[in-house]
């Protein structure tokens, strides 16, 4: 079993925005398994939290940036890939401004502090998204393309016809050695014909000769020239592991790119999150699926079977045999599944429904009250009751998930219970 990382010590590192050329100092703290990257920024009033996922995306020009209305976090595709390569999986990033230091306009920085705080195993399996089918996306020329492979690879080519960098091609298996020898120390790139324009954009205000590759129509203009031949399509891959790490969580893939660029890579995110959920969420589950999310066990186990999951809804059957352990002293003579079992079976169908979901795998689900429990008929050996739950409201407060289901329970198409449910998800 691979176990989830996170680093061993907090560390700190100060630096200015390429873009708005604002001081910021980073500081990167351990965080617990299953929690993911979630960036603090400090310099807000409440310090307010934003998780790394392709869905807070916002702007996706010269750069990727998440938010949350007031709050961003911009320029995180160095950290992230960094992250990623050097196999962080869980990390608290407290910032006090909202754009990452460019540093040397590569990952490397990055890679150094991760290395320095070092880091250490969590007793939990790493989450991987494995490919299992070809998926294909084109836009004005530009393609990715993601087949499924046992490791990360990437194949990148990029042209650039109107500069000296012309087309260059680069494929890498991304393992960490790779990473950090490889694709690290590539540095961001640009033309000098965009100066200007991008300056007028508000962009590029702390940019400089230190901290990015520029190109005029001679070729590179900084003293100390490429650091690898091909640097700027290495630096493409780069930009795309920080963009798909958004993903939530590390991928099993062959990414073939082709001229993407920050647009192309989040929408493959995107796309890539589409069907991550599906797998993670299939439309039926057997007893042993069920374990696997449920900690529930014999006797308590009271779902049997899965028939189907959907948006907001989930089908589940519980089969109540004579050989339930309860039916001994409940009642001799006259066995009836006792209520408070049936409203367990009902919230364990809920429960499976709110733990399947990829955000909270790992997480315990506790239920914080009962409303309008009604029994209209007793159920009995031989019995099969089919469970019906609606999600009704499913909102983070606090740092975990609350909300309320609609529960109703059915033997042969008859009604024989219903409740509401009010839900707490906490991290184990």
């Amino acid at each position: 079993m691979e176990c989830q990382q996170t680093i061993k010590e907090t560390i700190s590192y100060t630096g200015s925005g390429l873009h708005l050329g604002r001081k910021v100092k980073v500081t990167l703290e351990p965080a617990p398994p299953n929690q993911g990257v979630v960036f603090v920024r400090e310099d807000i009033p409440g310090s307010p939290t934003i998780k790394a996922t392709v869905s807070k995306v916002v702007d996706n020009d010269r750069g990727t940036t998440i938010g949350n209305g007031e709050l961003k976090i911009t320029t995180v595709e160095h950290i992230l890939a960094a992250l990623s390569g050097m196999g962080v999986d869980n990390v608290t990033i407290k910032m006090d401004d909202q754009e990452f230091p460019a540093g040397d306009g590569s990952a490397l920085p990055w890679v150094e502090l991760i290395q320095r705080a070092g880091l250490i195993s969590q007793d939990v399996s790493r989450q991987f998204f494995k490919m299992e089918k070809p998926f294909w996306m084109q836009d004005n020329g530009r393609e990715l393309v993601v087949l499924p492979c046992d490791d990360f690879k990437v194949t990148y080519t990029v042209d650039f016809p109107q500069s000296p960098l012309k087309s260059q091609f680069a494929e890498f298996i991304i393992n960490k050695d790779n990473f950090i020898n490889e694709i690290a120390p590539s540095r961001t790139f640009g033309f000098m014909r965009e100066v200007e324009y991008l300056k007028e954009k508000g962009l590029i205000q702390g940019g400089s000769l230190h901290n990015a590759v520029v190109i005029d129509e001679k070729g590179v203009i900084n003293e100390e020239g490429l650091r690898f031949s091909n640097e700027p399509v290495r630096h493409k891959i780069l930009d795309l592991i920080g963009d798909l790490y958004l993903i939530g969580r590390p991928l099993k893939a062959h990414v073939i790119a082709v001229k993407a660029g920050h647009l192309l890579n989040v929408r493959l995110a995107k796309e890539l999150e589409k069907l991550m959920s599906k797998a993670n969420n299939p439309k039926s589950l057997n007893i042993k699926d069920i374990e696997k999310i449920l900690p529930h066990r014999y006797p308590f186990l009271l779902v049997d079977k899965i028939l189907s999951i959907e948006d907001k809804e989930i089908v589940g059957v519980k089969n109540f045999t004579i050989n339930e352990p309860f039916f001994v002293g409940h009642f001799p003579g006259h066995p009836v599944v006792p209520a408070a079992l049936i409203v367990e079976a009902m919230a364990q169908v809920a429960g499976v429904y709110l733990l399947s979901r990829s955000e909270n795998q790992g997480k315990l689900a506790y239920f914080t009250g009962i409303d309008k429990a009604r029994f209209r008929k007793p159920v009995v050996p031989g019995d099969q009751l089919l469970i019906k739950v609606k999600i009704l409201t499913l909102k983070k407060t606090l740092g975990s998930f609350s909300g309320k289901v609609e529960a109703t329970g059915f033997v042969e198409d008859k009604k024989v219970a219903e409740a509401f449910f009010l839900f707490s998800l906490i991290e184990r």
